[in-house]
């Protein structure tokens, strides 16, 4: 008899060792998802506030685009731009990316430069790297086609150098290319860059032919 109650003494002292461990089991199984969880709703929450933040930049962008392209738009047809370019693209189809200050075509009333100075080394004919032609413009016409896209083509006339200038306006952006047919030579030169109104322009002028 007292074997038996030894016996069930040993079983009942070890069930009641295996309990707590079962439970504490559990408690950390629960403890677990429930990290899971909080990590998955976070993530969430993370990619809602994300996509907000995308939605309201590209928003905000699209409005500075559209707000540049009026402004871009109006200085055009009332003849007081600068385009300000930042690529330069020569006749033999090499392409050179540039300084916006120094290469531009600028109008003021009928006034118009023409500046192409891709060297940062040589100083060109204009003390900047390149060519500046300085002169009246005449013959100008402002067309915008069924897409949107709106053309401004005129010629300068300088001292002995004459240029027919061709301006492209991209729908939407104040972003432009432009074709330069000089009359001196038969170096046609493309850039691109964007369209300002002249009072905000950044340029520099050298010295014109």
């Amino acid at each position: 008899m007292k074997r038996i109650l030894l016996t069930l003494m040993v079983v009942v002292a070890g069930l009641s060792t295996i309990a707590p461990d079962a439970s504490a089991q559990t408690d950390n199984s629960n403890t677990g998802a429930g990290k899971r969880q909080k990590l998955m709703n976070d993530w969430h929450r993370d990619m809602a506030e994300f996509r907000a933040r995308s939605a309201e930049d590209r928003q905000l962008r699209e409005l500075a685009d559209s707000l540049a392209s009026v402004q871009a738009r109006a200085a055009l047809r009332n003849q007081d731009f600068v385009l300000e370019a930042d690529n330069v693209q020569f006749r033999n189809g090499s392409t050179v990316f540039v300084n916006s200050s120094t290469n531009f075509i600028s109008v003021k009333g009928n006034r118009a430069v023409v500046q192409i100075s891709p060297s940062n080394f040589a100083s060109g004919p204009n003390g900047l790297g390149g060519v500046t032609v300085d002169g009246i413009i005449s013959g100008q016409e402002v067309r915008t086609d069924s897409k949107g896209r709106t053309t401004f083509s005129m010629n300068v006339t300088g001292i002995g150098v004459n240029a027919q200038v061709e301006i492209y306006m991209f729908p939407g952006s104040n972003r432009a290319s432009a074709t330069v047919y000089p009359n001196f030579n038969s170096n046609t030169v493309w850039l691109e860059g964007s369209i300002v109104p002249y009072e905000n322009a950044n340029v520099i002028e050298g010295s014109s032919l």
